[in-house]
């Protein structure tokens, strides 16, 4: 039996993603993305083929600088003037009846509480369709110059303290309070029963916090729990924390030992592996013909430029590729600890070596940053040609789905869902997902809940013996 893929769709509330530019061609709506109605037409399409969520990037205050200073090359390219994807969901959730939505929130920014009631409030208005992409922050340097620090914080430390801000996080979802705290009882003038609701006490390394979760329990309780970074310590932060990953991968190689390492982790942590679904990007360019998508494809690439492709990159790692020696690795060229910077440690290791063990010069990283940016797999070919391409990153990887990061916006969406998505469905990789009506048992397929697994899942109970 062939392996469903769970398809999603990625997305940062701009027109631009991933760090190339294309809303100047013909086929784009992308200037469009300001107004509500744009994004419900995006919503009720993927909702209307089938897929299984909608994702929203971004999250922080941050955004991509060259030294410390806004890029002109940047903004004339449409790369800023990003919107709070957060905010776009009651109204996406209101148009639609299965879709789920995923939204990015950093842990550098916010104070866990403030998480904790707008992903609350979220899983109540979409009736459990929400997940937490969980972030450290990307765009570190300008983030901690927007909120005043006068440092960025180290990478590693980040995790540490996004690990702590998760776990107080889920102690208010999860011990906050009992199912059945909602009584609605009109003879006896009773809302609610106090007895049911348990205080929150937490005081850590980064943060402290004592009182009550006052919202009731959501549909999901916790949002699915999605995360994005595969650095060593993000893969170790996401088997213990994560219900889906996002990876990274310029590869098959790569991906499928990302892959591995992530379930090897997940079963270290007590876990079952295939209960965390592991997802790639790829940038999918079809048509009716193969010669016509890579037309397309070629039309796209003609619009990105070194300087671009330099500056979206120097603001996501700290590194202006331009001030290096074009000729040369970009490995040789850092300090000996391999890091030049705190920022886009991911973005960074995946240019170190290729699967054959040599290594990209600066010019052939810039070549690649013009074809995809900081996205996936690139895809181009008709119909046929894309779905075996598809099949093949799931089947020699260990995938479990996609995140399609579309280049003409909803011009690129429609050509998949019309195209592709049937023969897909021929394929049997593609069908109806597992019962329910919540996100979690539409990607996990064991409940509405955190998996018992789950540390999160314990809390609960913990949580009472301190009462």
């Amino acid at each position: 039996m062939s392996k469903r893929m769970v398809m999603g769709v990625f997305e940062a509330g701009t027109q631009q993603i991933g760090g190339t530019t294309s809303w100047s061609h013909p086929r784009s709506q992308n200037g469009d993305y300001r107004d509500i109605e744009y994004w419900i037409e995006m919503a009720r399409m993927l909702d209307d083929a089938g897929f299984d969520f909608l994702f929203f990037a971004g999250g922080s205050f941050g955004y991509a600088s060259l030294k410390g200073e806004l890029s002109d090359v940047l903004v004339r390219a449409g790369m800023m003037f990003g919107l709070d994807g957060g905010y776009l969901i009651p109204a996406l959730a209101a148009a639609t009846q299965r879709l789920g939505f995923v939204v990015t929130t950093t842990t550098g920014s916010d104070h866990p509480v403030h998480t904790v009631r707008k992903y609350s409030t979220l899983d109540h208005i979409t009736k459990g369709r929400i997940g937490w992409n969980i972030v450290t922050g990307a765009s570190q340097n300008t983030m901690a110059q927007m909120l005043g620090h006068t440092e960025m914080v180290p990478h590693d430390q980040r995790y540490e303290a996004a690990a702590e801000y998760v776990e107080l996080a889920l102690k208010f979802w999860e011990a906050g309070n009992e199912d059945d705290v909602i009584v609605l009882d009109r003879e006896r003038n009773v809302f609610a029963d106090p007895e049911k609701i348990h205080r929150v006490d937490h005081d850590g390394t980064y943060y402290r916090s004592h009182g009550y979760h006052t919202q009731p329990p959501s549909p999901q309780r916790s949002p699915v729990l999605f995360q994005a970074g595969t650095s060593a310590v993000g893969r170790a932060f996401a088997a213990r924390h994560a219900e889906a990953v996002f990876v990274q991968g310029t590869t098959l190689e790569q991906t499928a030992a990302n892959v591995a390492d992530i379930r090897r982790r997940t079963a270290e942590q007590g876990r079952d592996p295939q209960d965390i679904k592991l997802i790639v990007g790829v940038t999918v360019i079809t048509a009716p013909t193969s010669a016509e998508a890579h037309r397309l494809r070629a039309e796209f690439e003609a619009l990105q430029t070194d300087e671009l492709a330099a500056h979206y990159y120097s603001g996501n790692t700290g590194l202006n590729l331009l001030e290096y020696d074009l000729d040369r690795p970009l490995k040789d060229q850092l300090p000996d600890d391999g890091m030049a910077g705190q920022m886009g440690v991911s973005n960074i290791e995946r240019f170190y070596t290729r699967p054959d063990g040599s290594t990209p010069t600066v010019r052939e990283i810039l070549d690649d940053l013009k074809g995809k940016g900081t996205r996936g797999f690139p895809i181009t070919g008709d119909p046929v040609e894309v779905a075996d391409q598809l099949e093949r990153l799931v089947d020699l990887t260990g995938l479990d789905g996609f995140m399609l990061e579309a280049v003409f916006n909803q011009a690129s969406m429609r050509d998949f869902i019309e195209l592709v998505v049937p023969e897909l469905r021929r394929r049997g990789r593609l069908g109806p997902a597992p019962e329910g009506t919540t996100l979690r048992e539409r990607l996990i397929g064991r409940g509405r809940h955190l998996s018992p697994d789950h540390y999160a899942s314990r809390l609960r109970e913990e949580q009472r013996q301190l009462v």
